[in-house]
């Protein structure tokens, strides 16, 4: 994987725990006005409203995906990366933080909800009762704000129906793993 915008993934480091915590440290202090970017947050009311947006979206990119309109492939992308946004926000909450832009809410989630290796090899050996996330569901995050981003705001992108399918899958994917930590 290429290194995106923020310098956060490469593909032969992986992904880079300690950027995450420090960056997390970072946005949970800067403010904006009323704007925050990560904070503390006691409002766990909100995460059944996240967890069920997420779902709802999710159905609602699959309708679309299955439509036979043309313009059916930017709106599936957009709508499975607003499905993982509004789940990746109801697992942020569950850990006590609420995030209020798309960037801070990725690195939420990968400081948040991303165990260190140790403990990634704990969870094995315990039968992966309670499996958190990997790697691989905050690189489908991203994937889907980056491809989210170019089908909105691109007119010439086009898209492969295998591709779109990919994104369709690596949603469902990242919002089953969110329902099974909230569970």
């Amino acid at each position: 994987m290429e290194k995106n915008i923020f310098g956060i993934w490469c593909g032969k480091i992986g992904f880079d725990k300690e950027h995450y915590k420090k960056e997390f440290e970072r946005l949970l202090k800067e403010k904006s006005g009323r704007k925050f970017l990560i904070k503390k947050s006691s409002a766990a009311f909100k995460i059944n409203k996240f967890s069920k947006k997420g779902t709802g979206s999710l159905e609602l990119a699959e309708f679309v995906k299955n439509s036979d309109k043309k313009a059916k492939d930017y709106w599936s992308i957009t709508i499975c990366y607003y499905a993982m946004l509004y789940s990746a926000k109801a697992a942020i909450l569950s850990k006590g933080y609420e995030t209020d832009d798309h960037y801070s809410t990725q690195i939420a989630l990968g400081r948040l909800l991303v165990p260190d290796e140790i403990e990634k090899e704990d969870l094995e050996i315990l039968n992966q009762a309670y499996k958190i996330f990997e790697d691989d569901y905050v690189e489908y995050f991203h994937d889907a704000r980056k491809e989210s981003s170019v089908s909105r705001y691109s007119p010439t992108k086009a898209y492969t129906e295998r591709r779109v399918s990919e994104i369709f899958k690596n949603a469902q994917e990242f919002i089953a793993k969110i329902n099974e930590i909230l569970d």
